[in-house]
């Protein structure tokens, strides 16, 4: 899916208007934070993982709790 969108002035900055039907392919509205991610063709735009932040709390929680197991496994 290729959609041209204009660039605007908003106040000192810029964006872009994303069109309802690029909003329902995210699966996002008005308000929604997304995530902007730089890749090797340029930038990708994508709804954030609803469950994401609670599995890095585990992720952190168990490498807290294993920190020696970890820095020897990294040797």
């Amino acid at each position: 899916m290729n959609t041209q969108l204009k660039i605007t002035k908003i106040g000192n900055s810029a964006g872009v208007v994303l069109p309802k039907d690029i909003l329902a392919h995210l699966d996002v509205d008005v308000g929604s934070v997304v995530e902007l991610t730089r890749t090797p063709r340029g930038i990708e735009l994508s709804a954030p993982e609803p469950d994401f932040d609670a599995q890095m709390a585990v992720a952190r929680a168990v490498m807290a709790r294993r920190k020696r197991a970890l820095r020897e496994l990294a040797k």
